[in-house]
């Protein structure tokens, strides 16, 4: 085959060190155009960004000439700097170092870009804990509840 097809759909999500609540309404609404930039940038478009006060879920579409890790560490590296550009109260920003990175079939896109939109009411009844460890255990990925949490 002389031309190199893929459609890789990425579900990422990550959080604010120690799940701070520092993304305020004004600055996600400014923070979800900005890492599609970044994304797009990385040929690896944004298909649906939402994000509650502790984390965030983006799903895309991962480009077939960049490694995943790299992909997450533009936007988080980015995205880091750039919120620290937003005030006193975001000088010491960070992400979460680790992030849930799960696949998802092209059936299930419209499913998932849903779960996004809703992220404030399914917070309303659980934490960003409970759902990580809901993901791990829906997608079986071993994982050690020490090393976790940052």
């Amino acid at each position: 085959m002389a031309q190199s097809l893929s459609k890789i759909l990425i579900h990422l999500v990550f959080s604010t060190k120690h799940r701070e609540r520092l993304l305020s309404d004004d600055v996600r609404s400014e923070l979800h155009p900005y890492m599609n930039k970044i994304l797009v940038e990385m040929d690896s478009p944004a298909i649906a960004i939402g994000s509650v006060e502790d984390h965030i879920h983006i799903l895309f579409r991962l480009s077939k000439n960049h490694a995943l890790c790299k992909v997450i560490e533009e936007v988080k590296t980015s995205s880091s700097k750039w919120i620290k550009t937003k005030g006193a109260q975001f000088r010491n920003f960070h992400w979460q170092s680790g992030y849930g990175a799960f696949s998802v079939s092209q059936s299930n896109v419209e499913e998932v870009r849903a779960y996004i939109a809703n992220q404030k009411e399914h917070h309303r009844t659980k934490t960003f804990q409970e759902e990580f460890r809901t993901f791990l255990k829906k997608y079986e990925v071993d994982f050690d509840e020490r090393y976790v949490w940052d």
